[in-house]
């Protein structure tokens, strides 16, 4: 969040931040303090006089952080760790989905290698296999075989490969049809939406390869009309919002629904809920939001969102992740990235998101993560979006990182590829 584009806010602090942040002047890093020991968090607020604290990961909510400092007193925006459980568990998802009508993929849930192989030859492939806890975007596989399926289950329910995450699993159909993501605010009684977005999951060019934390997105999507946007509203985030409450543990912070929107009825059904601004649909929104964020979450975190209402610029935004060569598999740590403000300074409308990023000894830009940078253009429409958060991307000298070419070809689809960067090309 940017005090400069939020007239209330005089100072924001990230924990524990990067390069990028740091760098750009609008937020002071604190690397030394744990967001994962909620007193220390607690104790950094007090001294500081924190008067709004946005809980970023999905890990310190489910384990309770956002708890911890309602109870303190700190005005938070977030789930408490038993609402969390909206994103922490997708058994807890799916049953809250059958107990308040809210349209989803059929499914059985299995901590039974043999039970699960059976009820898979029953339903037949293709067929979704998801670990029940937090994977890190990576613990859903889709099987287009019976012998994937299988394996899937055996690598989650035998061989352990997500830990505790996956020791139950759900076995779900394979919805069809086009993904959208969908954000709201949520104050635990009422909800806002948030403009459209869509997401690029699969790694690879046309939607091929691994799924990944995302490696690209574009707002607004045009596959959620307005039409669908009430009716997501009606049928999924109002029902969820009562539901949650009438189950003791209100919701209060962003609902991310991941949606498919059916190819046979056009209508949607959740996929899946993150509990949090997810990565890169955050960085599109945030570029076209022209409301002062804070106070709307701070409205939030007060209950008070009801008669709040949200002002969006009419322009289009693009973002395209740029992550190290491997990702989502192992990836080499500290490659030399170059050339970031010369990226920048292609169009005043171009922003460039860090996220796996530090400095060395030398002061030099290295890779730390799987996914690195995002190029973030705004433009008159989705082309011109595009366009310039694609010469933002050239600019960038990383032969160590590579990216996507085609994010928002189903909103294009005249125009598929975008110009090659001779240094980070897949190809």
């Amino acid at each position: 969040m940017d005090s400069e584009r939020s007239p209330s806010c005089d100072a924001v602090f990230c924990a524990p931040g990067n390069a990028g942040i740091s760098n750009s002047g609008n937020a002071t890093c604190i690397p030394e303090l744990d967001i994962s020991d909620s007193s220390a968090v607690i104790s950094f607020c007090r001294k500081w006089g924190v008067g709004l604290v946005v809980v970023g990961p999905e890990a310190p909510l489910v384990s309770g952080l956002a708890s911890d400092l309602v109870k303190a007193g700190i005005p938070t925006f977030g789930p408490s760790a038993e609402a969390a459980a909206l994103e922490g568990s997708k058994n807890f998802m799916k049953n809250l989905c059958d107990k308040y009508e809210i349209p989803t993929a059929n499914y059985r849930t299995f901590t039974d290698p043999s039970a699960a192989k059976q009820y898979i030859q029953d339903q037949g492939a293709p067929i979704v296999i998801k670990a029940d806890g937090l994977a890190a975007g990576k613990g859903v596989i889709v099987a287009m075989t019976l012998e994937e399926a299988y394996e899937a289950v055996d690598s989650m329910l035998v061989r352990s490969v997500f830990g505790s995450a996956g020791c139950r699993v759900i076995v779900e159909e394979l919805l069809e049809g086009e993904e959208a993501s969908f954000f709201a605010l949520v104050d635990g009684e009422n909800a806002i939406p948030l403009e459209s977005a869509q997401d690029h999951k699969r790694v690879g060019d046309g939607d091929t390869g691994p799924n990944t934390g995302g490696m690209g997105a574009y707002s607004p999507a045009p596959v959620l009309t307005e039409e669908l946007q009430s009716v997501v509203m009606e049928t999924i985030i109002l029902p969820t919002v009562k539901g949650m409450a009438a189950e003791g543990c209100k919701f209060v912070g962003v609902l991310y629904a991941v949606l498919m929107i059916e190819k046979n009825s056009g209508l949607p059904k959740l996929i899946e809920y993150n509990v949090r601004f997810g990565d890169p649909e955050c960085q599109v929104l945030m570029v076209r939001l022209e409301s002062d964020l804070a106070q709307v979450l701070l409205a939030a975190s007060r209950g008070e969102l009801s008669g709040v209402s949200l002002k969006w610029s009419p322009w289009s935004a693009m973002v395209v992740v740029m992550a190290s060569k491997g990702y989502p598999g192992s990836y080499e740590k500290g490659t030399v990235i170059r050339n970031l403000e010369e990226a920048e300074n292609v169009a005043p409308t171009v922003k460039i998101f860090h996220a796996g990023t530090a400095l060395d000894s030398d002061g030099n830009l290295i890779a730390t993560g799987g996914r690195v940078l995002g190029a973030t253009a705004t433009g008159r429409d989705l082309e011109e979006a595009r366009d310039r958060a694609y010469q933002a991307v050239e600019e960038v000298n990383w032969p160590g990182g590579f990216y996507r070419r085609d994010i928002g070809w189903r909103a294009l689809p005249q125009k598929q590829v975008a110009p090659k960067n001779k240094l980070t090309s897949t190809k």
